[in-house]
């Protein structure tokens, strides 16, 4: 367990479209506390199971089970190391509106046309910041909001990073707690039935569902992750991590082996 203050709590713009979560930063590391559920078994279920992707260890963030004790109060939650090396987190909502002097959120939802939406925030990413693989990049993140639905995929939790001299480069990927029906308070209780809320669960920015925002980001700009977990290797994501019961592991890995069969094409035979 950690105890934290006032002091650690970290402000910036990387809010959360369903309510304010703490987060603090410390000696190198940031936490997150749960809010609405169980945000921190799916940020630490998703990274342990992106070791077994394509992906590159540095391509992505490491998240562990973390008890944090602040103002009196014991949170669940989860910890992660801090990626940017002396670079800048810059959220896409900040960068746009910068560099544009308005509001990226509401440039996006003045477009009907999803696939027009995505080719605004990929072209001009690419623009501003003269990353040349920003679109790869995009389909990769909505790979794994649609593997793991991630309903809180938003402007603020898309980032790059700049360093001193202003040269940008990719964000490792981050801020996965939307993902698994972690939210048990509002909109996905225990004891529900898994499978019938599986199928109410929406995307956020570019799509009504996430078959269609992946379908978008494929024809746009390929595919460019794949997988290889096992049933195996989510109980091993699973089994360590004490905080959460056994009710809620189970519900996880239920929703994991089901979206693994539905999109069975991403995964190395």
């Amino acid at each position: 367990m950690v105890k934290l203050f006032d002091e650690d709590i970290k402000t910036t713009d990387r809010k959360s479209s369903k309510g304010n979560q703490l987060k603090f930063e410390r000696d190198g590391f940031w936490y997150k506390a749960d809010n609405l559920g169980y945000e921190g078994l799916a940020e630490c279920v998703v990274s342990a199971l992106l070791h077994k992707s394509s992906l590159d260890e540095k391509e992505f963030t490491d998240y562990e089970q973390e008890s944090i004790e602040y103002n009196g109060n014991i949170y669940r939650g989860c910890k992660s190391p801090d990626f940017t090396d002396g670079w800048k987190l810059i959220t896409l909502e900040r960068l746009f509106l910068q560099t544009y002097g308005t509001s990226l959120n509401k440039m996006i939802y003045s477009i009907a046309d999803h696939t027009e939406r995505l080719r605004l925030i990929v072209g001009q990413t690419e623009r501003i910041t003269g990353i040349s693989d920003f679109g790869p990049y995009m389909n990769r993140l909505l790979t794994l909001d649609a593997l793991f639905l991630n309903e809180d995929r938003h402007t603020h939790n898309m980032a790059v990073l700049m360093n001193d001299r202003k040269e940008f480069r990719l964000c490792p990927i981050f801020d996965n707690g939307g993902a698994l029906l972690s939210d048990t308070k509002m909109d996905y209780p225990l004891g529900r039935d898994v499978y019938e809320q599986i199928g109410q669960v929406r995307p956020k920015t570019f799509g009504e569902t996430f078959e269609e925002q992946l379908e978008i980001s494929e024809k746009l700009y390929g595919n460019n992750i794949s997988f290889t977990y096992s049933e195996k290797d989510v109980d091993s994501a699973i089994k360590g991590l004490s905080d959460y019961s056994t009710q809620e592991k189970e519900r996880v890995k239920e929703i994991i082996l089901q979206t693994r069969r539905k999109y069975g094409y991403l995964f190395s035979k």
